[in-house]
């Protein structure tokens, strides 16, 4: 087994984008090598070959890795459903809810099939590249924590540590990580690197020759901000921007337990489309001409949320003045006549009435799906995938939205409300045409191939900044 941990001085300090362009020189340099998260928490999954769940990151670090991504890259995969519990994912297969406190007590349990994950991945790999989660300062979380510390020290994996400079004190963050965490795990530390850097990085040469005096740890360079994370999948919802382009304004809902929203990157590498990300108490714009009520972890829990935003009330207007909406997968759930859910598979057992867009009815039940598909849809070749719990039927669902190959989805009799379960659909460049022909706006192919292009350039900009041999040379 040969790996080397990337650890962050905090969350969302770039540590995705890091493994995956770590993954993509790797692979360069002819290393077999994947990727692995012993702990993810987001709503963004990605759907494996085998039908299981993995975060949206670890499937683009495949991707850099040159892989198809599986179920061992990220054993436990936490979704949240609500501010205090989510959703645990173990091995690709959910095995039900836990709150915050009993999660912590659920930990040790699942370690066994963290370390049981990572050496099948070692066993078949030159090279595992892995990405904590949030921070090892965390100390508080550190007598069971599997996800930073607790996982290296188990596993004997060296750590490099990521500081975000673009937040600001990025000395402090490194050097009180060293403060604070315990002898043992500081010895793990191999090193560290900073990241998200803006200007002449020249300019930092004293702050940086501080850290390793402070520290003892030895730099690996200063990542600057790398210009073409837009064109990677986002990690976190919190990254979600507004497109920079022009023409057909696509306004997506911004909910409160939003899921797979990379559904929506290839509509902002339009250019012929201007994307809005509408946040909790904006008003619905009166030039929009699409509304996209995105997927949901929390279909019920995020229909009230609409709702208190007055979105229904403007989905309504919208649809006065001749505006489409395109509900995805919860979404699709929501714009139906009701949600029954006997069982309180969605949350709490009871029926709520939907927003009527579509004469279809959803009911929810403990099973869930979860598979890639293959199919049509407006005449052309659609892919993605499925997550999701409940099936729906109605008279609007005699006009699928595509056959996948059973039918899929409903639209509405005029065809300006649709909705369909597939996860994934706008990134077949002959479908995305298509959808947004109908909407009267022109589309640029290559978005896959855009991916490709970014992970190279992620790899260069990397290699141009970082010693990226001996970072990897420390791995053991």
């Amino acid at each position: 087994m040969v790996a080397v941990m990337i650890q962050g001085t905090g969350s969302n300090v770039g540590k995705s984008l890091l493994v995956a362009g770590l993954c993509r020189a790797a692979r360069r340099r002819g290393l077999s090598v994947a990727p692995f998260k012993p702990q993810n928490m987001s709503n963004n999954a990605a759907v494996t070959a085998e039908g299981g769940e993995i975060g949206r990151a670890q499937a683009l670090q495949a991707r850099a890795c040159g892989l198809e991504p599986v179920t061992d890259m990220n054993p436990v995969l936490l979704k949240p459903e609500t501010d205090t519990g989510s959703q645990v994912i173990l091995q690709g297969r959910a095995i039900g809810r836990a709150q915050a406190r009993d999660y912590q007590a659920l930990k040790p349990r699942l370690l066994g099939g963290v370390l049981d994950s990572f050496a099948r991945l070692s066993a078949g790999h030159d090279l595992v590249i892995v990405e904590g989660a949030g921070s090892p300062a965390e100390v508080n979380l550190r007598p069971r924590d599997i996800a930073n510390m607790g996982f290296a020290r188990a596993a004997g994996v060296p750590v490099v540590l990521a500081g975000d400079i673009d937040r600001g004190g990025v000395i402090a963050q490194i050097v009180g990580t060293q403060a604070v965490i315990d002898a043992g795990d500081a010895a793990m530390v191999q090193g560290f690197l900073i990241n998200k850097f803006r200007g002449d990085p020249r300019l930092f040469d004293d702050g940086y020759r501080m850290i390793e005096a402070r520290t003892g740890w030895r730099g690996f360079g200063v990542v600057p901000w790398f210009a073409g994370a837009h064109r990677l999948p986002a990690e976190d919802a919190v990254d979600l921007r507004a497109s920079r382009g022009q023409g057909l304004h696509v306004v997506c809902l911004t909910l409160s337990r939003i899921a797979n929203f990379d559904d929506l990157d290839p509509l902002a590498a339009e250019p012929d489309v201007r994307l809005t990300m509408l946040a909790a108490g904006q008003a619905l714009p009166g030039d929009a001409d699409l509304v996209i009520v995105p997927g949901s972890k929390s279909t019920l829990g995020d229909l009230a949320f609409l709702r208190a935003q007055g979105w229904d009330i403007d989905l309504m207007a919208h649809r006065r003045r001749g505006g489409h909406v395109l509900g995805i997968c919860g979404g699709y759930q929501m714009l139906g006549r009701v949600i029954d859910d006997p069982s309180g598979a969605d949350g709490v057992a009871g029926q709520v009435q939907g927003l009527d867009l579509l004469d279809v009815a959803t009911v929810m039940s403990p099973d869930k799906r979860v598979l890639r598909a293959t199919g049509t849809a407006l005449g052309q070749p659609v892919s993605g995938y499925e997550i999701h719990m409940g099936r729906t039927d109605g008279p609007d669902c005699a006009r699928p939205f595509g056959h996948m190959p059973q039918p899929d989805g409903a639209i509405s009799p005029d065809g300006r409300v649709m909705g369909s379960y597939l996860h994934g659909l706008f990134s077949d460049d002959r479908f995305r045409a298509a959808f947004l022909a109908r909407m009267g706006a022109p589309s640029q192919p290559g978005f896959e191939a855009g991916v490709e292009v970014a992970l190279e350039d992620l790899a260069d900009h990397l290699e141009a900044h970082l010693d990226v041999g001996a970072l990897l040379a420390v791995a053991r």
